[in-house]
């Protein structure tokens, strides 16, 4: 309602009945996400508010990591919240996902630099961006997957973080792609010992039957690529140019629906 033209008292002063619930819940929310910028981060949030979209918000506290080569302030829980703001779309524009990176708190330069890894003009594949930015978070292309797979799966946390095989292979192939020191014929091998695996390793091999489809969905988890991964790839690094070089090209060695 529109304020009087001359104020008498605070009794005028009109306050709806939600805002002690919202007040609560941002104040909540802040202490969750813990943004660097408090002042920006509250601009997006209030934004996402109104305008009813996902708010910039984690799902928990998460501790401060110093292990980082590149120092991005990425964290795998800033990314799932890029995720649930971003994953309803096939590809994303790039004006709109940089606004919801600085409303994170995100160093702008950084965006810019892990757009250099794979340049696009004016939108990218989500999936490609998310698999960037989770390579960003370690040193190996096993710890990215198992980012990507405690970010996308549906089980609950602590739990096995299985993902549809499709994924997985989806973002694996395209990360090795952008290794030059990774053949196409190793990528492939690598991942048809991997389902292989997957059907042969009881304990570790997941097969659904939805009555829906009428066929077995196999799905990865990190428990198992990770032992895959260890014989067939020796545990192979991220190489710098893939991740590192972006941002601290006096790093060298070690490798990168």
């Amino acid at each position: 309602m529109p304020l009087p033209d001359t104020m008498f008292c605070a009794q005028q002063i009109h306050i709806p009945p939600e805002l002690p619930d919202i007040l609560k819940q941002f104040t909540k929310a802040a202490i969750r996400t813990q943004p660097a910028d408090v002042l920006r981060w509250s601009a997006g949030y209030f934004s996402a508010l109104s305008r009813g979209d996902p708010l910039p918000v984690k799902d928990r506290m998460e501790m401060p990591t110093a292990t980082q080569k590149t120092d991005t302030g990425l964290t795998q829980g800033l990314l799932k919240v890029l995720h649930k703001q971003c994953h309803h779309k096939r590809y994303v524009e790039l004006t709109d996902l940089e606004q919801k990176w600085k409303n994170l708190c995100l160093p702008k330069e950084k965006f810019k630099a892990l757009l250099q890894l794979d340049p696009c003009e004016n939108k990218i594949k989500w999936i490609n961006f998310l698999a960037l930015g989770c390579s960003m978070l370690g040193g190996s292309l096993n710890t990215a997957l198992k980012h990507l797979c405690e970010i996308l799966t549906d089980d609950p946390e602590g739990g096995p973080a299985r993902i549809p095989f499709k994924t997985f292979s989806y973002v694996y192939r395209y990360l090795a792609r952008l290794d030059s020191d990774v053949s196409p014929l190793e990528t492939e091998s690598y991942l048809a010992s991997l389902k292989e695996n997957m059907i042969r390793m009881g304990a570790q091999a997941w097969l659904r039957h939805p009555t829906s489809l009428g066929r077995h969905h196999l799905f990865a988890s990190p428990r198992l690529f990770a032992a895959s991964e260890k014989t067939i790839w020796n545990k192979r690094r991220v190489r710098p140019a893939t991740v590192v070089h972006a941002y601290n090209p006096s790093t060298l060695g070690g490798r990168g629906r």
